[in-house]
């Protein structure tokens, strides 16, 4: 017991007085504890073990003036080291994760997206056709046809928001069901490829071909249908003799089609020689582009606006995607790429642009995730602009909104069963960089007590959320953008102003 009331005083002498011996001594009495415990959940991994012990202490350090006196500090620390080794551990995976898609990406990448389209081309459409219905009709609308989401959502009596779950789910599906045929692509370069080769531009000439092919034979047999009745033996014969001609000029075009086609797949195999030496050009191109963007954010630490320097870098690499799309020419699939990585960039030029709130969430969303967005939106007018703004804005949000209830659920373990009374307290207890929890936490704000209804069990429902809160001074773009309300089940959101 003598102990126990002694961590406390040392706890508050290093509160009062910020007493470096007071606090080295807690950190001596209870490092065995703190170490042991992170070192059985990492799986004896001595180094990460260090690491959590280091940061554990680090948070104790932080956070001793918060803490209640009663607290029993080898109690809290035990706890709180499960919780740091357990970020820890999801840190890891999803480092690895992130590791497996850039591996699998890059070998998408090394090969002409000819040659890998070539393994999944004589597969795609039995795969998709294996789709339940709707996700194959989503597929097609989204790929094949080129529909935006809000489009394919009223396709399928859906909204747009669902209408791009059903997408991803499908495509997720569609992943699985080929990786049993031994294609293993991520869904993000599945979606990727199939939107650069889905459609192919048809030979020139082709239609007009067929059109007239189609058009003279059905001529030729219906005249022939009716001629037949009352002719000669002779008009029979010179009938035969027309029909023979025709047939012949149609096979004749046939054969003209398939030549054109094959000089076609032969420029085709000349210009593929030449892809391994623009990928080299390209890759000189981004360390150069990287050198540079590398020196620009140096220049920005010393300058007073550093919005404006980002916005010179993102001029810059708009610039640079064009002149390189004008100097080499593409293949269907590197343009398809050229073209989602322009997008992505004047968007991220819009954002900074942007002269309202920002959303800090966008540094949440992964490279992948703005190419998909990028992709949904033909970004021709403004309105396409704030369409494509308001759905990273909402990706974004909801990736954040997901982390909310851990936080608040080990915040209040941590706090004998307290909740947050605003929302920069769970700023530590986000697996995010501390800066980066900070930011976002900061355009929000604690919701009144018996304010929020969560829309389960349903929107009527009696029960309140006893703890929420909710974005400060609303969303973004009101006209666009969905309000957000974060609680500790959950979240959920209402709106916009303006329907998509």
């Amino acid at each position: 017991m003598s102990k126990m009331i002694d961590n406390r005083q040392l706890l508050a002498d290093y509160v009062r007085n910020h007493s470096e011996s007071a606090f080295g001594e807690l950190v001596a009495r209870h490092l065995d504890l703190v170490y042991s415990t992170a070192l059985r959940l990492l799986n004896g991994d001595a180094h990460r073990a260090e690491d959590v012990a280091q940061i554990v202490f680090t948070d104790l350090a932080k956070t001793a003036g918060t803490l209640a006196p009663e607290v029993m500090l080898g109690g809290w620390l035990h706890r709180h080291t499960c919780f740091v080794a357990a970020n820890t551990i999801r840190g890891e995976r999803r480092r690895q994760a992130r590791e497996r898609e850039a591996v699998e990406m890059n070998l998408l990448e090394q090969d002409s997206p000819e040659a890998d389209f070539s393994r999944l081309a004589p597969l795609l459409d039995e795969t998709i056709n294996q789709l339940d219905e709707p996700d194959r009709v989503a597929i097609l609308l989204r790929f094949f046809e080129q529909k935006g989401f809000r489009i394919v959502g009223e396709s399928l009596d859906s909204s747009e928001d669902a209408a791009r779950m059903r997408v991803n789910r499908a495509l997720e599906k569609l992943r699985e069901l080929l990786a049993q045929r031994g294609i293993r692509t991520p869904a993000a370069a599945l979606s990727v490829v199939i939107a650069a080769n889905a459609i192919q531009a048809a030979p020139a000439g082709l239609a007009v071909n067929i059109s007239t092919t189609a058009f003279t034979a059905s001529a030729a047999s219906t005249s022939t249908a009716i001629a037949t009745a009352t002719m000669t033996a002779l008009q029979k014969t010179l009938v035969a003799a027309t029909v023979a001609i025709l047939a012949g000029a149609g096979i004749f075009e046939a054969h003209q089609s398939s030549r054109l086609r094959q000089q076609i797949q032969s420029s085709r195999g000349e210009r593929a020689s030449l892809v391994g030496q623009i990928q080299q050009l390209q890759r000189e191109r981004d360390e150069a582009t990287n050198r540079l963007a590398g020196l620009l954010l140096e220049n920005s630490r010393r300058n007073s606006n550093p919005d404006k320097t980002e916005l010179l870098r993102l001029r810059g690499e708009v610039t640079q995607l064009k002149a390189a799309e004008t100097q080499n020419p593409k293949t269907p699939t590197e343009s398809m790429a050229a073209s989602l990585a322009k997008k992505v960039a004047e968007l991220k030029q819009r954002f900074q642009q942007w002269p309202g709130k920002k959303t800090p969430e966008l540094d949440l969303l992964t490279e992948q995730q703005w190419l998909l967005v990028a992709g949904g939106h033909q970004l021709q007018s403004e309105e396409d602009f704030r369409e494509a703004m308001s759905d990273l804005r909402t990706t974004s949000i909801q990736k954040f909104a997901e982390l909310i209830p851990d936080a608040v659920k080990h915040y209040a373990e941590m706090n004998n069963g307290q909740m947050p009374s605003s929302p920069s307290q769970l700023a530590q207890y986000l697996a995010l960089p501390g800066e980066l929890a900070t930011g976002i936490l900061s355009g929000y704000e604690m919701a009144k007590p018996g304010e929020v209804h969560p829309p389960q069990p349903g929107p009527n429902a009696s029960d309140v959320e006893k703890w929420a809160m909710l974005q400060k001074d609303g969303p973004a773009d009101p006209d666009f953008d969905h309000t957000f309300v974060l609680y500790s089940g959950g979240w959920y959101y209402y709106g916009p102003n303006k329907a998509k």
